[in-house]
């Protein structure tokens, strides 16, 4: 494990073996780093917030509780996850807000899944496994495994395979990674890895 300089890392929070966490990157108290994690400069990873092993946090991401991200995920620069349905600096009394005021709902990252540079995925929300989200994009709906989504709001413009590259059509129904070779078929709307 590797924490830089100016990094603040609570005691209470657990990084996993081979882990970084470079300048000026926060992890809060009771965080969950998997091994060989890399939290890039200046990021934030909240409260009790899970990330898997071999996952990617880029520079000034914001990963607010209670998220949760999958093995192998990739969270680029500044991208930001939300966590309040309703945000409010007060209530209707004009009265500031404390922790107990309000319950944070989350988003969700799957398995080798990417989330591109400031990206904002709006909890609560699911990014599928081996999903793209494109830079920018503004997630407002879960995100099926394998698709590749852009725009405000995101939408589906076309899936992608485990290299991250853009799925060709291969047959009806069946589609083919142009870098592995891989195929991947699709059913009732979804895609799923073929067995053969």
């Amino acid at each position: 494990m590797r924490v830089a300089p100016g990094a603040d890392v609570d005691e209470r929070a657990v990084i996993g073996a081979g882990s970084s966490v470079w300048h000026l990157a926060q992890v809060r108290e009771d965080a969950v780093l998997g091994r060989d994690c890399v939290i890039g400069r200046g990021a934030y990873i909240g409260t009790g917030v899970r990330l898997g092993d071999n996952v990617k946090v880029q520079n000034y991401a914001l990963v607010y509780e209670p998220a949760e991200v999958g093995d192998g995920a990739f969270i680029g620069p500044a991208a930001v996850f939300t966590n309040d349905h309703r945000p409010r600096s007060v209530d209707p009394d004009g009265k500031q807000k404390r922790a107990g005021d309000w319950h944070p709902v989350g988003v969700s990252v799957g398995e080798g899944a990417s989330v591109g540079a400031r990206a904002v995925c709006v909890a609560p929300v699911r990014i599928g496994r081996w999903a793209m989200v494109g830079a920018g994009a503004v997630v407002t709906a879960d995100v099926p495994d394998f698709a590749l989504v852009v725009g405000v709001p995101a939408r589906r413009i076309g899936w992608v395979g485990r290299a991250g590259e853009r799925l060709e059509p291969d047959a009806p129904g069946r589609w083919r990674c142009p870098e592995t070779g891989e195929i991947y078929q699709e059913i009732d709307g979804k895609i799923v890895e073929s067995a053969s």
